[in-house]
């Protein structure tokens, strides 16, 4: 389980058109949002993303980047990204499993084709939101068992003023006895 204010496990994935993003690497004033993804097949997660798109410019103004990831191919992220319009949003790919577990994600197996007519992968991540602050610690987090009822990016950019007026602290840090 990953803790607020503890250091997250380093993530590395190939981006389509971004080289290679490592969150160790990152350099933004503020940290790095990261969306985990199901994938192409999931049609919610291109509604959600083409939120997120709209929205990249907003953390920006905050120091803060973005970076949407999967465990799809490169040739089903080019897919998604080209069906989201991507401009703005960095879109990674080939998301191990092992390392989704790391993250926290669940994993669910195939059902075939999805309500879109694409086959789901064997295996593949449900979705999570992370914001990582600069120092690679975790600020705040949310995990999915399924692709239902996420996190509003423009209530995260709300939260994320909030927090930066009033610099609030990342919380549920507590880890003793209860």
């Amino acid at each position: 389980m990953l803790i607020p204010r503890q250091k997250t496990p380093d993530l590395q994935v190939e981006t389509l058109d971004n080289g290679t993003f490592a969150l160790s690497g990152e350099n933004s004033e503020r940290g790095t949002v990261i969306c985990f993804y199901r994938g192409l097949h999931c049609p919610i997660c291109a509604t959600y993303l083409k939120e997120f798109e709209k929205q990249v410019p907003e953390f920006a103004a905050r120091g803060v980047k973005a970076i949407a990831i999967s465990s799809d191919s490169a040739e089903r992220a080019r897919a998604m990204a080209d069906k989201i319009d991507a401009q703005n949003l960095r879109i990674g790919y080939g998301l191990d499993l092992k390392k989704a577990r790391e993250w926290g994600l669940y994993t669910s197996t195939s059902r075939g084709k999805t309500s879109i007519g694409i086959e789901e992968p064997a295996l593949f991540s449900e979705p999570g939101l992370f914001l990582v602050t600069p120092e690679q610690t975790l600020y705040y987090g949310s995990v999915q068992t399924m692709p239902f009822v996420r996190p509003h990016f423009s209530e995260l950019i709300g939260a994320l003023d909030f927090a930066i007026k009033n610099n609030y602290p990342a919380r549920g840090e507590y880890t003793g006895e209860v």
